[in-house]
């Protein structure tokens, strides 16, 4: 996968009219003493919850919060390419790579502050620090198996009007 494919600074979901990307969204978080390991940088399990929290930021934007009860993670990949450190910015994005019948597959890519912005300066998330995709199936509640996405989810994520 290119992982630039997903690279954007929307805080916000964009939709995706035909002919457009899909929608994305994007976080920024600080990185905490409890985001850190041992050796004194992130923790892996850190880029997975900046992830879901960008993810989060994107079904709320598309206002579809019954995503979440009904879309089990079906395969997680993640490269790790730089260490984050305490106290440095980070900012996740998330945007939607693929919509299957079933599934959808989003990439993401988590970045670093290359330097801590002095005095309010706009910083520059310019180090990947990780990326990867995340792919989710369609199991609304009391189901065994992956069902098709209803249509308002699909319209939402395609930016059709209802």
């Amino acid at each position: 996968m290119d992982h630039a494919d997903i690279r954007g600074s929307a805080s916000t979901a964009r939709a995706a009219g035909p002919g457009t990307p899909f929608p994305e969204a994007s976080v920024e978080r600080t990185v905490e003493w409890v985001d850190t390991d041992a050796s004194g940088h992130q923790h892996n399990s850190a880029i997975l919850r900046w992830v879901e929290a960008a993810e989060a930021e994107l079904f709320r934007s598309l206002r579809l919060p019954e995503y979440f009860p009904c879309a089990p993670r079906v395969q997680q990949v993640v490269n790790y390419k730089a260490k984050l450190w305490f106290g440095q910015r980070v900012r996740a994005t998330v945007k939607i790579n693929a919509l299957g019948r079933t599934s959808l597959t989003m990439g993401f890519e988590v970045r670093g502050e290359s330097t801590f912005a002095p005095d309010g300066a706009h910083p520059d998330f310019g180090t990947v620090a990780a990326f990867g995709t995340v792919t989710t199936a369609y199991v609304p509640a009391g189901a065994a198996a992956a069902q098709p996405w209803p249509e308002h989810f699909v319209r939402a994520l395609r930016g059709s009007a209802e």
